[in-house]
């Protein structure tokens, strides 16, 4: 092995010591407060149900520790055992060329996704039944996990074609043009994806006709919003959470409520919910996230013309130039550096929160967000007492007290 690729293993070693080390702070932080509520929060969060929350986040952090420990170790038997006797298998029975290379990524692809069940099973079946929100059945779950392999198939597939026959063709530009077609099949997706792929796994229903909606549609109205429509999605078929989001771009844009999240909370919280998703619209975060994403993707494909490149980075593991190696050894690589941006690209998140919180408080008032917050961190069991440098890491949304907090003031 050569320096760089003993470089890339220690940072998988030391990404994933960096993540076991701030999830058992995690742990310790919200047992040292599992005892006493906040006292922003107690005449709105029993202790029993602060409690739970509690409890609830140190489970799932101890599963994401043994996920994080196992993911770290797989890719690691990947890179120095399993990767040269997987790719002499599938040689054996591939023609040389871009046939060769989607073949070794799919295959990749499919043992990732049978090492990634354990865990999604646990989560589901174990973690979640254990608290309360799974609603999901075993044929259900299959059936959805069947459909997502089918649809990243159907779309991966004809896209990683098309990028080894561009490698072949401009051995010289082929990034410059795939980092293109990347990027109007992102923006292609944001139109895609409310209409076509999103109705495969939920059902879809227009908001009924009613005070609600009359009500939503003036908010709509009086913040110079368009969309395609106001829907409901029967997210309880699945969970107990709740939740809203605003999807699509352009003409395609669309504002999607979880079922359980109309039953649960009052009008005055279900417009401020509506007002704080607006308020991304309203301060462009949607085109600030995929001018984001469109600066790291470069980043990446410009990577990938060295890792392609003859002695690039399949090399540098004593494996053969082959450009599937290459880019299953980069997809190895990449989560140290992701984990390196995620304090900038979660502390960018809470920035937009703040805004979008800002927007609401205008539009529909502080009291009616504050409540639905608290309504939201209690039903979905988010603890107030978070560990300061994890939330750093990994919250993408601040904290609810300090975005409480921010409201008030």
């Amino acid at each position: 092995m050569t320096f760089l690729a003993v470089a890339i293993c220690v940072a998988i070693l030391l990404s994933a010591a960096i993540g076991v080390y701030l999830r058992r702070r995690q742990i310790a932080c919200v047992a040292a407060h599992r005892e006493a509520v906040p006292a922003d929060f107690a005449g709105a969060v029993t202790l029993e149900d602060h409690r739970r929350a509690a409890d609830y986040t140190m489970a799932r952090a101890r599963l994401s520790i043994a996920e994080t420990i196992f993911d770290a170790l797989a890719s690691l038997a990947f890179l120095l055992l399993l990767l040269a006797p997987l790719y002499a298998v599938i040689a054996s029975v591939t023609p040389e060329g871009p046939t060769r290379g989607v073949a070794l990524v799919v295959a990749f692809a499919a043992i990732g996704n049978l090492l990634d069940l354990p865990f999604s099973l646990a989560e589901t079946f174990g973690l979640e039944a254990r608290f309360g929100f799974n609603r999901t059945s075993l044929r259900a779950f299959f059936l959805d996990r069947a459909k997502s392999c089918a649809l990243q198939a159907a779309i991966g597939v004809p896209l990683l074609f098309a990028m080894f026959a561009l490698l072949r063709a401009l051995p010289d530009t082929w990034w410059l043009f795939a980092y293109l077609g990347f990027l109007a099949f992102v923006i292609a997706m944001t139109m895609i994806y409310p209409t076509f792929i999103a109705p495969l796994f939920n059902k879809f229903t227009p908001l009924p006709e009613g005070a609600m909606r009359s009500r939503l549609e003036a908010l709509l109205k009086k913040c110079g919003f368009e969309a395609k429509g106001l829907y409901v999605m029967d997210a309880s078929t699945r969970s107990a959470r709740g939740n809203a989001y605003f999807t699509g771009f352009g003409k395609a844009k669309r504002i999607v409520f979880f079922d359980t999240l109309l039953e649960k909370h009052s009008p005055d919280e279900i417009e401020s919910i509506l007002a704080h998703e607006l308020g991304h619209f309203k301060h462009g975060h949607i085109r600030q996230m995929i001018a984001l994403s469109a600066a790291i993707a470069f980043i990446g494909f410009a990577f990938l013309y060295w890792a392609f490149a003859p002695g690039g980075l399949a090399s540098q593991f004593g494996l053969p130039d082959d450009p599937g190696l290459a880019l299953v050894v980069a997809l190895l690589a990449k989560e140290p550096a992701l984990h390196v941006l995620s304090p900038l690209l979660a502390w960018r998140s809470r920035r937009a929160e703040f805004e979008a919180d800002d927007f609401a408080k205008a539009m529909a008032g502080g009291a009616p967000m504050i409540s639905a917050l608290t309504r939201l961190t209690r039903d979905n069991l988010a603890t107030l007492t978070p560990d300061n440098l994890y939330a750093a890491f990994y919250y993408s949304h601040p904290p609810v007290p300090v975005r409480i907090a921010h409201l008030r003031g």
